[in-house]
């Protein structure tokens, strides 16, 4: 406490100037900001509750650069094949996972015949996945196929790959998002050891397997390729392989815009290698040079526009013009997310139960659940989720909070952390549990769940 209250320190500082331009943003957008009171304080509770993961984030920052960090738990008493169970749970998640879907699909009248269940998995964006791995993209045609530069090419490629095997792109894109989700298990939990004890670990992948919107882990879409390849690249350099960390990284560039972010937590960790003299200043030029990998998913995907569209940021304009997508303010979409959240209450109903709500529910909790948690966290990760927050919840018109949060690794261990006694995880878990049915119900119903 005594460094805030010092105004020379580092953290008053930065806390200081980072409150001022964030309350410089919100006034800067409320001088234009259409719709009611209900949207501008819905606005100002987003903007507090980031400010306050800011404030909560700034003095382990400063802590973590000063070469200070917690001690990794010791590895003892880990079980044998522990690795190989996890990945066979979440396989065993992935199948319950679509399981559940059909079944849920069979309860409110629709087909459960083998091909109606299988094409219902393309009412997602998993249609435009699967179309691009089997023609790649188009320069020519009809505008709902040219507009499907937006998706990253990562996930299309690696359905084409598996579709030699399967002889069939809807199967080989169920079976590459099932396999990398039990991936991604195996990978978390070693990630997770390396600052946490096996029990908050274990608890950590549970909450990850309740999240709503986990069926999104088993469609055929991008999420789990996506998640794998972060935790991948986190856990890889960690363990001081960051050349093939930060190819994954740049994997995950490649299959979404928000992998070139792993940057973040990656330069982090770097800069406290070197203050604590983990590494030689040699060393850490050679990292900061593998760090310069990860931006070249990015750059190998606009190449793709070029070639496609003769413009590399050619994506940008399609999701203006078709989606009315662009960078916008986090809390000004919470804004317009209650206004729609308010109309549609009496004259559209699935829309409010399925999309606005979910959205909202799910952006402020992220929040909330991140203020404790940016106090035990390494700063890296809080870092990595302040700017993939701002960005991702920070489109001008978006539909799937629930989906892009899921696919932030910090998330779930968040909630981990904040299910500090038996009675509070059981709540959180009871809780966790009911929303990820009811919004398997309402995606199962289509209530505009994208």
């Amino acid at each position: 406490m005594k460094k805030h209250l010092n105004l020379k320190s580092p953290e008053f500082l930065i806390s200081a100037l980072g409150l001022l331009g964030l309350g410089g943003l919100y006034v800067y957008w409320l001088s234009s900001a259409a719709g009611g009171l209900p949207g501008k304080l819905a606005a100002l509770l987003s903007a507090g509750l980031f400010a306050l993961v800011c404030l909560g984030f700034v003095p382990r920052w400063m802590d973590f650069w000063r070469g200070n960090a917690p001690a990794a738990p010791a590895p003892a008493g880990e079980k044998p094949r522990a690795g190989l169970k996890i990945f066979l749970a979440f396989l065993a998640v992935d199948i319950g996972i679509l399981s559940l879907v059909w079944l849920l699909r069979v309860l409110t009248g629709g087909d459960g015949g083998c091909e109606a269940s299988l094409n219902f998995w393309l009412c997602l964006d998993s249609a435009h996945y699967i179309d691009i791995a089997r023609d790649w993209y188009l320069s020519e045609g009809s505008v709902d196929r040219l507009v499907q530069l937006v998706f990253f090419p990562g996930y299309p490629l690696a359905v084409r790959l598996f579709e030699k095997l399967t002889g069939s792109f809807i199967w080989a894109g169920l079976l590459v998002s099932g396999l990398c989700f039990g991936l991604s298990g195996c990978v978390f939990y070693r990630l997770l050891r390396l600052d946490f004890s096996r029990e908050e670990a274990l608890r950590t992948l549970k909450y990850l397997c309740l999240l709503p919107g986990l069926f999104f882990f088993a469609a055929p879409m991008s999420e789990s390729l996506f998640l794998l390849c972060c935790l991948c690249c986190l856990y890889l350099t960690r363990r001081g392989r960051w050349i093939s960390g930060c190819l994954f990284g740049a994997y995950a560039a490649f299959t979404r815009s928000l992998g070139a972010a792993l940057v973040i937590p990656l330069f982090f960790e770097l800069i406290y290698e070197l203050v604590s003299r983990r590494i030689t200043p040699g060393n850490g030029a050679r990292r900061l040079a593998a760090l310069l990998i990860i931006p070249l998913g990015f750059a190998a995907y606009c190449f793709v526009n070029y070639e496609v569209s003769g413009n590399p940021f050619m994506f940008m304009e399609y999701q203006a013009q078709h989606w009315g997508q662009r960078l916008g303010f986090f809390f000004g979409t919470a804004a317009y997310q209650l206004a729609l959240a308010i109309s549609c209450f009496k004259t559209n109903p699935p829309n409010f139960w399925g999309l606005w709500l979910p959205n909202l529910i799910c952006a402020f909790s992220a929040l909330a659940l991140m203020i404790p948690a940016a106090r035990r966290l390494r700063p890296g990760y809080t870092a990595w989720f302040i700017a993939y927050f701002a960005v991702a919840i920070g489109a001008t018109w978006l539909l799937s909070a629930p989906r892009y949060l899921a696919a932030m690794p910090t998330v779930p261990l968040a909630l981990s952390l904040c299910a500090k006694t038996r009675k509070l995880d059981i709540l959180l878990t009871s809780l966790c549990l009911a929303l990820s049915l009811l919004y398997a119900l309402a995606f199962v119903l289509r209530w505009q769940v994208w």
